[in-house]
């Protein structure tokens, strides 16, 4: 399903009822999106196929897959550091195995882009552990590489020079950046605008995502309604337009509830008054 430059979607949750989750994507005025962790109950390869017939027949395009892991916790800072990703090295390896599932289930579904938090990748590459987490995603990213597929590494616990220069080390074509400017935000790592900068010619996708910066130690932001937080979503899409960019806008609300879904609509309308600007 080819899509329009800067085509707006959202970010779907899918749970245990896909059609209920998938009918919400159109419920907001879009027709695409990146889909979260899919339950494990539809990472076998004939459930794989039933949902993929299902987006087919709901005419939806779903452009990344994003990987999770069971045991992630974003409650603060800390906790980000001792569990989410593959740098946490206790479930490494079971979740090196969890994310190749992940991948081949994209792949059934046709979708070349899969996307994860590694975790906080350490900033100084002497450190033992930096080398260790850059063998573990080679290893991801060459078996995504088998079916075509980018490993594309979501922004926000890393600064942007830190991201760049982990990029260059990996060495592998297929790592790209699903580009989360709120993230950056949120966990006080840098100036999003500067980063993007820095990393975008890797820039794969985006979650267009607000928020306000930490205002304790060791705690995250405050994620807010697109337009309300600190990013500057307009400077954010024309320095994308800015650097060749031309994928989906995928809005992101981290909130449930009939709250979110108001906000995503109010989030669409916002991105296409801008949209328009930016492509005129």
């Amino acid at each position: 399903m080819a899509l329009e430059p800067m085509a707006i979607g959202v970010m779907l949750g899918v749970g245990e009822a896909p059609e209920e989750s998938i009918q919400k994507v159109l419920d907001v005025g879009v027709t695409n999106a990146q889909m979260g962790r899919p339950a494990d109950a539809w990472l076998k390869p004939a459930k794989a196929q039933e949902l993929k017939k299902l987006i087919r027949r709901k005419k939806i395009a779903i452009t990344t897959v994003f990987c999770g892991f069971d045991g992630e916790s974003y409650a603060d800072i800390p906790t980000v550091r001792a569990t989410v990703g593959l740098v946490p090295k206790a479930t490494r390896a079971a979740r090196l195995k969890k994310a190749k599932q992940i991948a081949d289930f994209a792949k059934i579904l046709g979708v070349k882009n899969v996307a994860a938090h590694i975790g906080f990748v350490p900033e100084d590459p002497t450190d033992p552990g930096y080398k260790e987490i850059v063998r573990t995603v080679r290893n991801f990213a060459d078996h995504l590489a088998k079916s075509k597929q980018n490993l594309c590494l979501e922004t926000g616990q890393e600064s942007g020079e830190c991201l760049l220069r982990f990029i260059q080390d990996l060495g592998r074509k297929n790592v790209k950046v699903n580009f989360d400017p709120a993230n950056m935000i949120l966990y006080g790592s840098g100036d999003p605008i500067a980063a993007l900068k820095l990393v975008g010619k890797y820039v794969a996708g985006v979650h267009c995502k607000d928020g306000a910066p930490p205002t304790e130690k060791d705690k995250l932001g405050t994620e807010m309604p697109l337009g309300k937080g600190d990013v500057g979503i307009q400077r954010f899409v024309q320095t994308l337009a800015g650097l060749g960019y031309k994928g989906p806008l995928t809005i992101e609300r981290e909130i449930t509830g009939d709250q979110q879904r108001k906000d995503i609509v109010k989030a669409r309308k916002l991105l296409e008054r801008i949209r328009a600007k930016v492509l005129a």
